[in-house]
């Protein structure tokens, strides 16, 4: 029979918490990074799991002294918040795996696309607080973009803990689990569409006679400085946009040529095959 309880992360407790990682990939890796260089939790409060010793090598480069086990069971005794940052299909198995060893003491946060809080709760104990959380890769340097959701019985003061973690390595919002799917579209794949759009603009500049060093980092200061410009101003990016095209110019030309070639229709496709792919996930 499965234990039930419900005791949410009170604040002392959230700014002292061990974070334990079951898998070690790119995900993983970039949120630990990112809480070490925002110093929301020390490096001795850290802790990762993978099958193998071999496939634990990268954070421990990219995050030193990073605590590492193989031993899944092992991170869920020893920390608060246990995040399950392995691939969808894996979870349903790693949830099976450690749920005896869940205490009234842990926080599970799920960051992989497309699984439902349902598929989360459904193996692990009655009353097992959980949050679903779609972050994404700038996280590593502080610059993430995040959304999370609460589970059946996770307290306000748990979504407090998760707010906390992830504001501290960039943009955090709470939203209904309804609209998760179409997190994962914008800002979970989207720096992918990001770096193909800097690749591109280099790859126009090059095209141009820019040196292709010069290029990327004309592109990529170019596309950080208008996000900039749109989270500190405020201004409808529309408004932002038209401030750029002067009657009869350069600007104005050019975004004819992208509107002829469906650049907008385009965006907007992905984020909507992105979302859909991820809504057949779960």
């Amino acid at each position: 029979q499965q234990t039930t309880f419900h005791r949410s992360m009170n604040q002392s407790e959230a700014q002292d918490m061990t974070i334990g990682f079951i898998g070690a990939g790119k995900m993983a890796q970039a949120l630990a990074s990112g809480f070490v260089a925002s110093r929301v939790t020390s490096i001795d409060k850290l802790f990762a799991s993978a099958p193998t010793m071999a496939s634990l090598r990268d954070i421990k480069e990219k995050v030193n002294n990073i605590n590492v086990t193989t031993d899944n069971k092992e991170i869920v005794r020893r920390s608060d918040v246990i995040i399950i940052a392995v691939k969808p299909n894996v979870v349903s198995d790693v949830l099976k795996e450690i749920a005896p060893e869940i205490k009234n003491r842990n926080l599970i946060i799920s960051v992989a696309a497309g699984i439902r809080l349902a598929t989360l709760e459904q193996p692990l104990p009655n009353g097992a607080r959980v949050i679903r959380v779609m972050p994404n890769t700038p996280c590593l340097i502080g610059a993430g973009a995040s959304a999370y959701t609460l589970g059946t019985h996770a307290q306000p003061n748990d979504g407090e803990a998760v707010n906390k973690l992830m504001s501290a390595v960039g943009y955090c919002q709470s939203v209904p689990e309804s609209l998760i799917d179409a997190v994962v579209g914008v800002s979970g794949s989207g720096p992918a569409y990001m770096f193909v759009a800097i690749e591109a603009l280099a790859d126009g500049g090059v095209k141009a006679g820019l040196p292709r060093d010069m290029a990327i980092k004309l592109a990529a200061q170019t596309l950080l400085g208008a996000g900039k410009m749109v989270m500190e101003t405020g201004i409808h990016p529309a408004e932002l946009k038209d401030g750029v095209c002067s009657p009869g110019g350069t600007t104005i030309a050019a975004v004819h040529t992208l509107e002829k070639n469906g650049f907008r229709g385009a965006l907007i496709d992905a984020v909507l095959e992105s979302c859909n792919r991820s809504r057949n996930m779960g």
